[in-house]
């Protein structure tokens, strides 16, 4: 998987790592086992401070996305079943939903933008199983 970070942007490196990350689980670009770079070699390949990369990848266990080990490092996969995963991520799609609104995005846009994002993903995976 291609990673892409944007060094100028507003929004901070180790969020934008774990966004990307977490695209790629879902696009199925990171399955289940696969083994992430360490964190030193990742920051080393950004340019950017292996603590960063250390935080993002913090993120992704307490959310359940990568389990991390002392011997294996870091490894996509479940860490456990998170009930509060439902209830963080309606309210988070709240928010970004109340953002749509707020800047005038009509409804009908913002639904064909989820339906299309979905749609990505589905073929993404479908395309790397095949």
């Amino acid at each position: 998987m291609i990673i892409s970070l944007d060094l100028s942007s507003e929004v901070p490196i180790y969020q934008q790592l774990r966004d990307r990350i977490v695209e790629g689980i879902a696009a199925g670009t990171l399955p289940d086992g696969e083994s992430l770079p360490s964190t030193r070699q990742l920051a080393a390949d950004f340019g950017i401070n292996f603590h960063t990369v250390n935080k993002a990848y913090d993120l992704l266990r307490q959310q359940g996305f990568v389990r991390l080990n002392r011997k294996t490092g870091a490894v996509v996969g479940p860490t456990a079943s998170d009930e509060s995963f439902a209830a963080d991520w309606s309210a988070r799609a709240r928010t970004l939903l109340a953002e749509a609104v707020a800047k005038g995005v009509p409804a009908d846009e913002v639904l064909a933008t989820c339906r299309d994002l979905l749609a990505a993903f589905d073929n993404q995976q479908g395309d790397e199983s095949s």
